[in-house]
């Protein structure tokens, strides 16, 4: 199975990336282009997802754009990677579960190489550091299926300005905060891309 991947270096527009998505997921349906992986940046964005509810928007201020991707609201923005995928279900078994265990994996053994410990949670959604006794969020998994092709991702927060997620309740859960990887070990992240993207191949044996 063949995926491109595709690396953009300036920040590429919302709206505009997702009807790249949906464009290629078309294609990819129809068999006229291959699977896709992407990363990215956005600038500073609030997205709400399906199952979003508006007593989780704090700030009503803030802009909001809904999204066909799961999920709440998130946040996008300088200092975080964006990872959006175009991946068929159809030619692995149509398993979603095994699909978003994948994307976990990957992002949990790209943080360890960076000798991060992250983990999963089957109650909620995205990836997971401990930090002083309080658990938070580093990672956030957002998917989207259609005509079994599974598209939108995943974003990493490196050093993204955490004050923004206190206009909202970040994916909808009120007891645990956010946090991005260099306050919880400061390094050089500077090729966290290319280890996402080295991890992924291996995981979905490219």
């Amino acid at each position: 199975m063949k995926i491109d991947i595709k690396k953009s270096i300036k920040p590429v527009n919302y709206k505009e990336a997702i009807a790249f998505l949906e464009k290629r997921l078309n294609n990819v349906y129809r068999n006229k282009e291959n699977e896709l992986f992407w990363i990215l940046e956005h600038k500073e964005i609030y997205t709400a997802g399906s199952s979003y509810n508006k007593n989780e928007l704090l700030n009503k201020n803030i802009k909001l754009v809904k999204t066909n991707r799961g999920g709440k609201i998130t946040y996008h923005g300088p200092g975080q990677i964006v990872c959006y995928m175009v991946i068929d279900l159809k030619k692995r078994n149509k398993n979603i579960r095994k699909f978003i265990n994948l994307i976990e994996k990957t992002i949990i053994e790209s943080l360890s190489e960076y000798k991060i410990h992250s983990f999963g949670d089957p109650k909620n959604i995205g990836i997971w550091i401990k930090d002083k006794n309080e658990v938070k969020k580093i990672a956030a998994i957002g998917i989207r299926v259609s005509k079994w092709i599974a598209y939108h991702g995943f974003s990493i927060n490196i050093d993204v300005d955490i004050k923004k997620y206190k206009h909202f309740v970040p994916c909808g859960i009120i007891d645990r905060g956010i946090t991005n990887l260099e306050k919880i070990k400061k390094q050089n992240y500077t090729n966290l891309k290319n280890v996402i993207i080295k991890n992924f191949i291996n995981n979905f044996k490219i």
